[in-house]
């Protein structure tokens, strides 16, 4: 249940609430993705987790403000995370299992991309502490 504003210990809620929750639950699944490999690894199933090194332009992210359009400089194509995860599928088993990581960082990384920025990338921008694991 909730409390309006105004009204118990919490009368002023930001507008941008939820992000611990939001943060909670990608390291989670980071993490997750880092067990169940080790799990299944003598199985030979791999199992990867890449996030967007830029905000995707969707409708969503233009709704919330996090682009200004679909075709703001500052997004990612959305054929970047097709190619990683087409990567992640297709190399060796001991290349990739386990990983948790960006789009172009790993595009970069396996030479399917020349130039690359964004998370995981940018030296200002290095990523999530499970990415670094």
């Amino acid at each position: 249940a909730a409390i309006g504003p105004g009204r118990g210990p919490y009368p002023n809620v930001p507008p941008n609430s939820g992000g611990t929750c939001y943060g909670a639950e990608k390291a989670a699944l980071e993490r997750f993705t880092q067990g169940l490999a080790q799990e299944v690894y003598g199985d030979g199933i791999s199992v990867t987790c890449v996030s967007p090194s830029q905000v995707v332009p969707t409708p969503g992210t233009v709704f919330h403000n996090l682009v200004t359009g679909m075709d703001d400089p500052r997004g990612e194509h959305p054929e970047l995370m097709a190619k990683a995860a087409l990567l992640l599928a297709t190399e060796p088993l001991d290349k990739v299992t386990g990983r948790v990581t960006y789009s172009q960082q790993i595009l970069k990384e396996f030479g399917w991309v020349n130039e690359a920025k964004g998370t995981g990338v940018d030296q200002d921008r290095v990523g999530s502490g499970y990415s670094q694991v």
